[in-house]
């Protein structure tokens, strides 16, 4: 009996190491983050860990992630032109200005592009002021899923609003109907950033 005990203990032993690789990068609480988790743990990274890879499998479940965010009419507005070779993540950081040495050892850059005459407008005519600003929001929100997405499987990002967004739309041959937003830096991060201090939340809610 206490042979067959040890045998059960052993093996049970054996498979919690195994499902821990001792270098996991999400400081949560579990395996599966809960949504606060996700939350309250992601941060704008600005240094990665140059060791560790991320694939085009892993990538291409952030982009459906981010096609699951809402959007005018789902006109779903939003591309992505993700760099993942060697040749094409040099090109992006040369194009991103004073981030490039936060970002130079990122595995994955993602451009987010929307286009424009989507969202905002019925039957080809403005609907109301704000226009493409409607393309821009909605852009916002799938940038929003996919960093929060990132977040939930250990990966951390930076979204970087300086870019050179003509050289971009040359290297990626990006049509001219769309508008150039960001650049994503996804990685794993080298060092956990400090959390910055939130607005008191009266200073940003009215309830009348």
């Amino acid at each position: 009996m206490t042979k067959k005990i040890l045998s059960v203990a052993a093996m049970a032993l054996l498979l919690l190491t195994s499902c821990y690789d001792g270098k996991s990068n999400v400081d949560v609480t579990s395996s599966s983050p809960s949504f606060d988790e996700v939350l309250t743990s992601r941060r704008s990274v600005r240094s990665y860990d140059a060791s560790r890879k991320i694939t085009e499998a892993e990538v291409r479940d952030l982009i459906k992630a981010a096609q699951e965010a809402p959007s005018w009419a789902n006109q779903q507005p939003t591309k992505y032109y993700v760099a993942i070779s060697e040749e094409k993540l040099a090109a992006v950081q040369d194009m991103v200005g004073g981030n490039k040495e936060r970002i130079k050892d990122a595995p994955v850059l993602i451009v987010s592009t929307f286009e424009r005459g989507k969202s905002g407008f019925f039957q080809g005519n403005q609907t109301n002021e704000v226009g493409d600003g409607w393309g821009a929001y909605d852009n916002g929100l799938s940038n929003c899923y996919l960093i929060l997405k990132a977040r939930a499987m250990g990966f951390d990002t930076l979204i970087m609003g300086m870019r050179d967004a003509d050289k971009l739309r040359e290297l990626f041959s990006i049509p001219e109907s769309e508008t150039i937003m960001a650049v994503i830096s996804l990685g794993y991060r080298a060092e956990t950033p400090n959390r910055p201090e939130r607005k008191n939340l009266d200073d940003v809610v009215k309830f009348f």
